[in-house]
């Protein structure tokens, strides 16, 4: 994919200083830089990499002014960030542009391929699924029955999406992950074996969702599993049957999250973070990294640790508790 400077300005509604016909034809982190590629700078931290960068082009913000000579061409915009995952998305659309279907791929006759989708080799799909418009199904993927996938999805290799899932427009699921597996119910008996409880219901996914690699989320044992609009998941999480996770929440790599928990819109999650089952989370919520979560949380507040308490209450207690071998020492010389 080539393109001058001046063409990735319109894209971006930018100025060039420079070059406007400079070509570019790759990407590339600032501080690797080669000629014919294109970088960005919205981190101060790597301001100096500007200087020496072999990029041919930088994109960086309206108010930036170089204090020593560059060599590279200036593309100016509001938010360099934003601008260069624009630019992102162009370069990785050009990556996928494919249509057909496999002639080793194993489609039910039962099932709908919509117009413009692709299906890869060694691709499976079960009876009455509907593939919408414009989808990716990459190849060794498993689709069940009775499963419907909206437009312009990309599903990628060796992921398994089972019987009854619903999933929306423009979502992304990554490789090998699960969607629609029975959750985690069992019924304790008697003699200390356990009996397994049906799982009946299904996972419903909004639009513009993507999930990382190797994430699970288990079928509803009534009712639907919810994964709403613009919901971003990372690599190996766990989600339980029954959760509902609100529009636009992000979670990060191998957070699990229980059973019948609802969380909220707009929420952010850090990595390793536990969730039991059954709780109530509000809107805007930051749960900070590795924390356990064992009890409701009202919207908009932001908590750590575990048990996980308020951010501040916590940062706090640490202080003591950072001070504790010291205030022993203390106590001790008294006695």
């Amino acid at each position: 994919m080539n393109f001058t400077a001046g063409q990735i300005a319109d894209q971006l509604n930018g100025t060039v200083v420079g070059n406007k016909d400079v070509d570019i034809n790759k990407l590339s982190k600032i501080e690797e830089g080669k000629k014919g590629s294109l970088t960005f700078l919205a981190n101060p931290k790597y301001t100096q990499y500007i200087y020496s960068t072999d990029a041919s082009a930088t994109i960086v913000a309206n108010d930036f002014e170089p204090t020593e000579k560059i060599t590279t061409t200036l593309i100016k915009v509001k938010d360099p960030y934003s601008s260069f995952t624009t630019i992102l998305e162009l370069f990785n659309d050009d990556k996928y542009e494919r249509a057909g279907i496999s002639d080793k791929s194993d489609i039910h006759k039962s099932s709908i391929i919509s117009k413009g989708s692709y299906v890869g080799s060694y691709t499976t799909i079960g009876k009455n699924s509907i593939i919408g418009n414009d989808c990716i199904i990459d190849s060794q993927v498993f689709i069940g029955d009775n499963v419907k996938i909206g437009n312009k999805c990309k599903i990628y290799p060796g992921t398994k999406i089972l019987n009854d899932t619903i999933i929306g427009n423009s979502c992304i699921i990554h490789s090998s992950c699960s969607i629609g597996s029975d959750g985690f119910g069992f019924a304790p008996n008697d003699d200390g074996t356990y009996k397994k409880i049906p799982q009946t219901g299904n996972v419903v996914i909004g639009n513009n969702v993507e999930i990382g690699s190797n994430s699970t989320i288990d079928r509803a044992t009534i009712g639907s599993t919810i994964i709403n609009d613009g919901v971003k998941l990372d690599n190996q999480i766990q989600i339980a049957h029954n959760v509902e996770i609100g529009e636009n929440t992000a979670i990060a790599a191998q957070s699990g999250i229980a059973g019948s928990t609802k969380i909220g819109k707009n929420c952010m999650i850090g990595g390793q973070v536990g969730i039991i089952g059954h709780l109530k989370i509000g809107d805007n919520v930051k749960i900070q990294a590795q924390a356990g979560v064992t009890s409701d949380v009202k919207s908009n507040a932001r908590i750590t640790g575990t048990p996980a308490i308020s951010y501040m209450n916590y940062n706090k207690s640490y202080i003591h508790f950072k001070n504790l071998p010291e205030i022993v020492k203390k106590i001790d010389k008294k006695d």
